[in-house]
């Protein structure tokens, strides 16, 4: 079976497997992941950006080496294993499921008029300060974090896996979570994390606008999408969420942006499709149903491109890809040199 049907069907496997079973509560390789890099963080941290790029060398290269030793021991076996193994690495890395039920969770909250609890489950989704947050301010939190971590945690790694099968899921994943735990602006983290927060800005580039482009296709508003894309996505200051957001904005016709704190850092950003409402409770569950359908749009996106890049011609002429054999002489080019041969003899 070909390197492309085995990525299609396994990242749907692993897709279908986030959505019905979700991230486990213990044992989660993600978390496994993490532990290793903070051991790896109290061996080497200076404030010092040279030690925070080995940092990060160490840790993404290692997660990625784990990756092509994996994909290696499964290449020559029956398409099963390979599907399965390219199944139980897209489960493992997306977390799609968890971003919904934990966004629900707060907007269930918030629904039931209980915002202090809603203040205490935030921190599980965004790295915000709630306490000073009122429900407005928690509800457009929530629908911020559940479009960020659509292209984070889900489209990311569907694309680096189309590109590289379960090394490129692995890396993409290792390199989103380094981001996340020393890629902040904290003064700890000022220097130390510069190299894992460019390098997941780099990562992060074709898969957060691919999430915009299939918000703008599964969104009740594409013209309001394109419009917010177009106008605000530079406003952000992160190169990546900044077309998600505003992209997210436009399609669910809300307002985001603004004020916001961080860990006691204030931060004023500017609003993202400003002409629109102020997010609402309601937006909450809209914004997960955008995501869902964001999702399965750009997995038929990667399978489509990777289908065409297998097929393309280039490839074909090399022959085909794993089978260790050169590419067939077509016939009549066969016949063309014999006859010449033929006819010198």
């Amino acid at each position: 079976m070909r390197a492309d049907r085995v990525f299609a069907y396994g990242a749907a496997v692993g897709l279908i497997g986030d959505r019905i079973l979700g991230d486990p509560r213990r044992g989660h390789p993600v978390a496994a992941f993490g532990r290793a890099a903070a051991a790896v963080e109290r061996a080497l941290w200076r404030d010092h950006r040279g030690r925070g790029a080995v940092h990060t060398l160490v840790c993404a290269g290692g997660a990625a080496a784990l990756g092509v030793l994996a994909a290696r021991a499964v290449r020559a076996r029956p398409a099963p294993a390979r599907i399965a193994l390219t199944a139980a690495a897209t489960w493992a890395v997306v977390g799609g499921t968890s971003l919904a039920r934990e966004a629900r969770a707060i907007g269930g909250a918030l629904a039931a008029g209980d915002a202090d609890v809603a203040r205490e489950r935030l921190p599980h989704l965004c790295g915000r300060d709630p306490q000073h947050l009122d429900e407005q301010q928690i509800a457009r939190a929530v629908v911020e974090s559940v479009a960020e971590n659509t292209s984070d945690a889900v489209v990311g790694a569907l694309v680096w896996g189309a590109v590289a099968g379960v090394p490129g899921l692995v890396a993409f994943r290792a390199v989103n979570t380094l981001d996340a735990m020393v890629g902040h602006k904290s003064p700890r983290y000022l220097r130390y994390g510069w190299a894992s927060a460019r390098l997941d800005d780099l990562a992060g580039w074709p898969g957060a606008r691919l999430t915009a482009a299939a918000a703008v296709l599964a969104g009740p508003d594409r013209r309001g999408a394109v419009r917010a894309w177009r106008q605000d996505a530079a406003k952000h200051p992160s190169p990546n969420a900044g077309p998600v957001e505003s992209a997210f904005a436009g399609a669910l016709g809300v307002r985001m942006g603004g004020t916001l704190s961080y860990a006691g850092r204030t931060e004023h950003r500017a609003v993202l499709n400003g002409d629109a409402r102020p997010v609402s409770v309601p937006d909450i569950e809209r914004a997960v149903r955008l995501s869902r359908q964001v999702t399965w749009l750009a997995l038929g996106a990667c399978v489509a491109a990777r289908a065409l890049a297998a097929r393309s011609p280039g490839r074909r002429a090399g022959g085909r890809r794993g089978s260790g054999r050169p590419a067939p002489v077509p016939r009549p080019l066969v016949r063309s040199v014999t006859t010449r041969k033929a006819a010198r003899g």
